[in-house]
C-alpha cells in the first residue's frame, strides 16, 4: 500500500474489522444437503424411471407396436447389441413375430448370465406365446425371445 495522500481525510478501513468466526456450522450443513440431496435422488430415481418391470413393459410395448406397423428401424434399436449384432432389420419381423400381432401376457424377474433380466410373455393373434428377454443396457432392451 501507498502512503500518499487520501481522497479522505481519515485512513481506510480495515476490511476484516470482525472477530473470526468459525465456519463448523457452514460446512456440516452443505455436506449435509449434499447427503439429503444423494439419499433424495437414490430414492426418487426409481419413481422416474419406473420399475425394471414397468420398464420392461414399456419397452415391449413399443418394440411390438414398431414391428405391427413394420417400422423395422425403431424394432431394431430397441434391441440390445448383442441382438442387434445377430438380427439384420429385415429378419426381424420373421424372428421376433411368430404369430401375427403380440399381446404383453406378464412380466416375471429372472436372472440370467448372473445379471437380472425380465422375461416378458408375449400372446399372439394365432394363439401361440413366447417369451421376450428384456435386458438393462443404456435404458430397458429387447435381447432374444424362446417360445412359450
Amino acid at each position: 500500500m501507498t502512503d500518499g495522500p487520501y481522497l479522505y481525510d481519515d485512513d481506510p478501513a480495515p476490511l476484516h474489522t470482525g472477530t473470526p468466526r468459525p465456519a463448523r456450522a457452514l460446512i456440516l450443513a452443505v455436506i449435509g444437503g449434499t447427503v439429503a440431496v444423494a439419499i433424495g435422488m437414490a430414492v426418487g430415481l426409481p419413481l422416474v424411471k419406473g420399475s425394471p418391470e414397468e420398464q420392461a413393459r414399456e419397452v415391449t410395448g413399443v418394440f411390438l407396436a414398431a414391428l405391427a406397423q413394420d417400422d423395422v428401424e425403431t424394432a431394431h434399436g430397441l434391441l440390445c447389441a448383442e441382438e442387434r449384432a445377430r438380427v439384420v432389420p429385415g429378419a426381424l419381423s420373421t424372428e421376433y413375430t411368430p404369430g401375427g400381432t403380440g399381446e404383453i401376457r406378464s412380466t416375471i424377474a429372472d436372472e440370467a448370465d448372473g445379471a437380472p433380466v425380465q422375461r416378458v410373455e408375449v400372446a399372439w393373434s394365432d394363439g401361440s406365446t413366447s417369451t421376450l428377454t428384456v435386458v438393462s443396457e443404456q435404458g430397458a432392451r429387447v435381447c432374444g425371445t424362446s417360445a412359450g
